[in-house]
């Protein structure tokens, strides 16, 4: 098996932004995206969301393209929600937000996740981490010191990732 890292943070809206995902539905759609993720050999850090939108953290292996998974894994729990008798219709937007990022502000992603509903009651929410639709946006940069081929502190971090696995 190959050694591969690679995070992400993904956002996407109910159709129309309609309050679907009630506290009876959400825990079905949420296990139905969980399962499915899993399912395709991604490790899920976390789910959660609001009425009308789901957030999620996860790692994709390299094997499976973006696009792929996200698709996959929205279809699968509209799918399946949408075969029980008598709990209404789910239907995604096409459109979804993904941002991807290190393993260093991994428990970062995972605690804005988990903390979703607090975020929208409390109007505390990172906009940019909010989005599903492209808008023109400009780059989003940490001042980080210029690594040189022989840079202590890139190796440091780099152990330091290590260890903290």
């Amino acid at each position: 098996m190959s050694y591969w890292k690679l995070f992400y943070h993904f956002v996407w809206a109910t159709k129309h932004r309609q309050p679907l995902l009630t506290p009876q539905i959400e825990p079905m759609v949420h296990n139905y995206l969980r399962a499915k993720a899993l399912g395709l050999e991604a490790k899920v850090f976390a789910i959660n969301g609001t009425v009308d939108h789901v957030h999620m953290v996860v790692a994709i292996p390299p094997k499976l393209a973006v696009a792929t998974f996200i698709g996959q894994v929205k279809a699968v729990a509209s799918a399946k929600l949408n075969q029980l008798a008598g709990e209404g219709s789910l239907f995604w937007q096409d459109e979804y937000g993904v941002f991807s990022f290190d393993a260093k502000r991994l428990p970062n992603y995972v605690a804005y996740v988990e903390n979703q509903k607090t975020h929208h009651a409390q109007h505390s929410v990172i906009p940019v981490l909010e989005r599903t639709i492209d808008e023109d946006v400009k780059a989003i940069r940490d001042d980080q010191p210029i690594y040189g081929f022989e840079s202590s502190q890139w190796r440091e971090e780099l152990i330091a990732m290590q260890n903290d696995l």
